[in-house]
């Protein structure tokens, strides 16, 4: 199929018109649907986590399209005056060393008008909060292979029947507290904790604050979290057993709000060690908000695309989706360091492809030569690298999300076709 990584469709087949009506027959097709496509995220994903503890992170991010008042291209409202769609993302991470190792589930929906029956009036399964519950489930089937799972989320996802319905052995979650929850022994702010000590920390930038290095302490122990008081949740059990580690900002800047942190876990939590592990963990949230900026920015533009359906937008937020996280392990591949294969983020015929592109992309000079183990992903991340425009000296400055951007571009169609010519 034509240029899986682009967004726009004429960006998407780099002004080719017969590849332009290809992708839009493609997105057109009754038999590709939303569901398949997010099936395909999770089994390429699969097999890389077989046998290691997975950060799966989870995260929603509004996709904001321009409509006019007469078009609405069948979107429904985002935000406070926006309309476009909704991208429920999870993504998987290797614990140890933070290496993106694909998109696990997910959703993409648009909204159908305002719904009129108050928040907590509705059972949880008519509630979009409901996708929290629903991708963590799905990582159980996608991870089943992993040594361990911990699922990873911001304050949304502190819905308690998620706490007494999901964990499993081997399977955990952490996650931010949305408010200071009431407790079998008072509150999460009155609970008696440990210290962990103190750490010096970057802390990056965010609207309304810039990056910053804060002194943090970190607090630990054992809370029961308790069963909300409305009968909706009767069916669940009265307390939650969880770990509390609380991390809150010393001496903030004049005028900074500090930081305070109350992440719950499944993790047991015995120690300093084990404190600062989880709050390590819950940073590495800020991967899945870079998966989400590079889909918007950086080269694919989602936002900027024309096409004129709502389905064709959600199918083609779920490929943009794909694509950033290709481009975003080639980013973190290409100084060699990831002992990752290529078999992460390339099919095996992709990775004949690759092959096959070598030899002309190489130069007669030790300098111009790929130094990465062949079927490495260091090793495909060069040679993208190089499609896309980069000219493979190591003293040029390394390829960034753009290049990347460019060679899946030129890349995916090519190994499509050389598919194709084959069968």
């Amino acid at each position: 199929m034509a240029a899986l990584g682009s967004v726009c469709l004429r960006r998407a087949a780099q002004g080719r018109r017969r590849a332009v009506v290809g992708f839009g027959r493609f997105l057109a097709n009754e038999k590709v649907t939303i569901d398949r496509l997010i099936e395909g995220w999770g089994s390429a994903t699969s097999a890389a986590c077989a046998g290691r503890h997975v950060l799966a992170i989870q995260d929603l991010s509004e996709i904001r399209f321009k409509t006019r008042p007469a078009d609405r291209r069948g979107l429904g409202e985002v935000g406070l005056s926006g309309h476009g769609l909704l991208l429920h993302a999870m993504m998987a991470l290797d614990a140890d060393d933070g290496a993106v190792l694909g998109l696990v589930s997910g959703r993409v929906w648009t909204r159908q008008g305002r719904v009129s029956v108050p928040h907590d009036k509705r059972d949880l399964a008519d509630k979009e909060s409901e996708r929290w519950l629903a991708s963590a489930e799905a990582a159980k089937m996608v991870l089943a292979e992993a040594a361990c799972v911990t699922v990873v989320a911001d304050r949304e996802s502190d819905i308690y029947a998620e706490w007494a319905q999901v964990p499993g052995p081997g399977f955990h979650l952490l996650t931010r507290a949305m408010h200071d929850r009431r407790t079998a022994e008072g509150s999460l702010s009155s609970a008696r904790l440990e210290r962990a000590g103190t750490a010096h920390i970057v802390m990056r930038a965010r609207p309304g604050r810039p990056a910053r290095t804060a002194r943090l302490v970190a607090r630990f122990g054992a809370v029961r979290i308790a069963r909300p008081a409305h009968g909706r949740m009767r069916h669940l059990p009265e307390h939650v057993a969880l770990s509390l580690v609380e991390v809150s900002e010393a001496d903030p800047p004049p005028g900074e709000e500090p930081i305070l942190w109350r992440l719950l876990t499944t993790h047991p939590v015995a120690d300093a060690a084990a404190a600062w592990r989880i709050v390590g963990w819950y940073r590495q949230r800020w991967t899945i908000e870079q998966l989400f900026r590079t889909m918007k920015q950086q080269g694919l533009q989602l936002e900027d695309s024309q096409l004129d359906t709502a389905e064709r937008l959600i199918k083609l937020t779920a490929i943009a989706a794909s694509a950033a996280c290709a481009i975003m392990q080639l980013v973190q591949a290409r100084d060699g360091r990831s002992q990752q294969s290529a078999q992460i983020a390339f099919s095996p015929h992709e990775i004949e492809a690759l092959e096959a592109l070598l030899p002309d992309l190489e130069g007669s000079t030790a300098a111009q030569k790929n130094p990465h183990p062949p079927r490495s992903l260091a090793w495909a991340a060069w040679i993208i690298a190089k499609l896309g425009g980069w000219d493979g000296y190591p003293s040029s400055r390394p390829p960034g999300p753009i290049t990347f951007k460019h060679g899946l571009d030129y890349f995916r169609p090519f190994a499509a076709g050389r598919r194709s010519s084959d069968v």
